[in-house]
């Protein structure tokens, strides 16, 4: 960063005046750059799909599609459990499996549920996405070791500071009322 980059950055601790009020979301995202990496990870991943000729598969959908492969048939809310993903997270995820051709979804034991259970091709594709799981584990852990601060050694110590004070706290702490 420059130091006219310093210059142009607001100082996030100094009071609004109501004269002025900022919009805070002009102020750069301090999250982008997390979300931004990971969204260049995953296209790359996928990138290695398509490589392979396999086309419609995000690499979201690996994680339900060797589970199901694992598991048998189950429901919404036994997927999303198994994985440690909300209701609503693998429902979207499953519409896409769906849409893409890899699970079929049937009436589950009562009018309320559904079982999801993969089709052909997704049984066919679990081989490679078991593969390439393990390899993108191992990327990590390569990547873990090229870098001072190991990613996942990061994650641990903002888990553990947001178990110690959580982000709610944290923000609460922070946050002035508007005037009302």
């Amino acid at each position: 960063m420059t130091n006219s980059d310093h210059a142009a950055q607001v100082d996030h601790t100094a009071p609004l005046t109501s004269t002025a009020p900022l919009d805070p979301t002009a102020q750069p995202d301090p999250w982008r750059p997390l979300h931004e990496l990971l969204a260049a990870m995953d296209a790359e991943i996928e990138q290695v799909y398509v490589e392979r000729g396999i086309e419609g598969v995000r690499p979201r959908f690996a994680y339900p599609l060797i589970r199901l492969a694992h598991t048998g048939p189950l429901t919404i809310r036994e997927l999303a459990e198994s994985l440690n993903r909300s209701h609503s997270a693998i429902s979207q995820t499953v519409a896409a499996l769906r849409k893409e051709g890899l699970v079929t979804s049937e009436p589950g034991p009562d009018a309320r549920t559904r079982r999801i259970d993969l089709t052909e091709r997704g049984r066919a594709l679990v081989p490679f996405l078991k593969s390439e799981w393990r390899a993108t584990h191992a990327a990590v852990a390569e990547l873990d070791a090229e870098i001072p601060y190991a990613l996942t050694l990061v994650v641990e110590e903002l888990r553990r500071a947001l178990d110690h004070r959580s982000m709610r706290q944290r923000i609460l702490h922070h946050l002035v009322e508007p005037p009302g």
